[in-house]
C-alpha cells in the first residue's frame, strides 16, 4: 500500500467514525435556548422525541406552545417546523441545526419571509 492510498483509507475511516459519533447522539429530551430577535429576546424551551430519524416533540415559548411539524435528524443535522399563532397571524418557522455535541445544538431558524436567526441550544440536565 502507498502513502497516498493509506492516508486515504485513514481519511475514510476517520470520517467513518465521526459521522457514527454524531448519529449515536440522541437529542431526545428537553432543550433551552434564549436568542435576541426583532421582537427582542425570546427565551424558548423545545422537547424533542427521536425515534429512527423522525423527530416530533414541542417548542415553547412566551408566545405559547406549539406541535413541532415535520421534524427529521439525519446525522448530525436536524429540522423542523414550528407553526406559530403570532398575534392571530400563523408563522411557519423553519429550523435547520447542527449537533455540535450531545448538549449543544446550533441553530439558524427563518421566520416566514421576514427574519433570519441564529441561536444555540442546550441539553437541559
Amino acid at each position: 500500500m502507498t502513502r497516498r492510498t493509506l492516508a486515504i483509507a485513514l481519511a475514510v475511516v476517520v470520517t467513518g467514525l465521526l459521522a457514527r459519533t454524531f448519529a449515536a447522539v440522541d437529542i431526545t429530551g428537553k432543550w433551552t435556548a434564549a436568542f435576541d430577535t426583532q421582537i427582542g429576546v425570546q427565551k424558548y424551551t423545545y422537547t424533542f422525541q427521536v425515534k429512527g430519524s423522525e423527530l416530533t416533540g414541542t417548542a415553547a415559548s412566551d408566545l405559547g406552545t406549539t406541535v413541532i411539524k415535520n421534524g427529521k435528524v439525519d446525522g448530525d443535522t436536524v429540522s423542523f417546523v414550528e407553526p406559530l399563532d403570532f398575534m392571530g397571524m400563523l408563522l411557519e418557522i423553519s429550523y435547520t441545526g447542527k449537533i455540535v455535541s450531545e448538549d449543544q445544538i446550533d441553530f439558524t431558524r427563518q421566520v416566514a419571509d421576514v427574519a433570519t436567526e441564529k441561536l444555540v441550544a442546550k441539553r437541559v440536565k
